[in-house]
């Protein structure tokens, strides 16, 4: 095997050598600083732009949510709105079965009826005993006086019928002494038949007016154990006639009694009626339907919501902020939201007040740094933002996420303070 070696001769002569990497050095020397100074520049104005101002995606749109439950229990008769559907305050949503509230207000209502009559009865017992009170009194006092000058009188009756008891005791004597003086002269033929006669027919007389007497006597006297009684008797009357005034305060009582019946029965019918038109449920605000879960034939309470609805126009933002941005954030700076949903448009609004802790102390379960070991966590401040002007154009729903951007070199710009502008820490975490 043999090779072939080519003559010197011709061999070429060596070319000229170039240093293509020394060029590729001195143009990475001139690119560099080139990029250095964008950068630089990207960052000078990055920092010029963002200088003053914090921002953070931890946002979220928030507003109210009323949740309708019924004042009573019953079933459901009709449910007037769908989910979604646009409800103004006032509006009735749910309609109850009142059947039985009905009879409960009829009821009331004979109440009350019963509780009037027995209050015009309670006043006319009122007046009648005012009025016989006095009158009870006097009579009773007349009686007493009746009686006593009864008794006065009987007495003297009594006086008169003993003297008249003694004077025909006396001319008895006398008549029965005559008749046995006569007697014994008849029997000497003295005296003649018809002395005897007058004389035996004035003895019977006398005899006839002492026992004449004598029951008057007794009469008078039974007259007077009478007209005792009859003072014991009116002495009772104006015993019960002077408890009148007790009678007057015991009418007075069942008429007070009576005012309170009445009273107690109108405040039940008041409330008899309260629960009829509890049986309409209306809706307590203006918003939109949401989360309606009731259906008709469904027992229903007041434990439970049947719908809630979400006001669409007391709207704003919950922003949470790092704890190293909020150092210089005040109520009234300026600020400019992006909502996710609406990308492109920027609602202009201002802090209108921070949280008094951040959202981990509103946890369920706080974080204790004092046990273990620690490992420091960035904590975040729920700033509460209001949106300044109109956006019923675009329409923001609560829960929709949102780019914040605080401008902490603006002046405050000094805002009334709405009765709803209180912080909502629901978002923070």
């Amino acid at each position: 095997m043999t090779t072939r070696t080519a003559p010197l001769d011709a061999v070429p002569a060596e070319a000229p050598v170039t240093l293509k990497p020394a060029a590729k050095r001195s143009r990475a020397k001139q690119v560099l600083p080139l990029l250095v100074g964008v950068a630089l520049l990207g960052a000078g104005t990055r920092f010029l732009f963002t200088r003053g101002h914090e921002s953070t995606d931890d946002a979220q749109v928030e507003g109210r949510i009323a949740n309708v439950s019924p004042r009573v229990a019953g079933q459901v008769a009709r449910v007037l709105v769908s989910d979604n559907q646009q409800v103004k305050a006032g509006d009735v949503v749910v309609e109850l079965d009142h059947a039985d509230l009905d009879a409960r207000l009829e009821v009331a209502r004979a109440d009350v009826m019963s509780a009037e009559a027995q209050l015009t009865n309670a006043q006319a017992q009122l007046t009648l005993t005012e009025a016989n009170a006095g009158a009870n009194l006097r009579q009773a006092r007349a009686g007493i006086t009746q009686a006593s000058s009864g008794i006065s009188s009987s007495k003297a009756a009594l006086d008169q019928a003993r003297a008249d008891v003694a004077s025909s005791e006396a001319r008895f004597k006398l008549a029965e002494t005559d008749l046995g003086r006569v007697k014994q002269l008849r029997a000497q033929g003295a005296l003649s038949q018809s002395d005897l006669d007058t004389r035996q027919a004035a003895f019977d007389q006398a005899k006839a007016a002492v026992d004449q007497s004598r029951a008057r006597l007794a009469s008078t006297e039974a007259g007077i154990t009478s007209s005792s009684g009859g003072l014991e008797a009116a002495q009772g009357k104006l015993t019960a006639a002077e408890t009148g005034p007790v009678q007057v305060q015991s009418a007075q009582a069942a008429l007070k009694l009576a005012e309170a019946r009445l009273k107690q029965t109108r405040a039940a019918l008041t409330l008899a009626e309260l629960n009829v038109s509890y049986a309409q449920v209306r809706a307590p605000v203006d918003g939109v339907v949401s989360r309606r879960t009731v259906e008709v034939g469904q027992m229903v309470g007041p434990e439970r919501a049947l719908m809630a609805i979400v006001p669409q126009t007391d709207i704003w933002v919950v922003a949470n902020f790092k704890e190293d941005q909020v150092g210089e954030m005040r109520p009234g700076q300026p600020v400019d939201v992006k909502v996710d949903a609406f990308g492109s448009h920027s609602f202009h609004g201002h802090v209108d007040s921070l949280a008094g802790a951040s959202g981990a102390r509103f946890a369920l379960l706080p974080p204790d740094n004092a046990s273990g070991n620690f490992v420091k966590v960035v904590q975040r401040i729920p700033v509460l933002i209001r949106f300044d002007g109109d956006f019923k154009e675009l329409p923001l729903k609560p829960g929709m996420s949102a780019t914040v951007t605080v401008d902490t070199r603006g002046e405050p710009v000094k805002t009334g303070s709405p009765a709803h502008a209180s912080v909502d820490t629901r978002k923070a975490e």
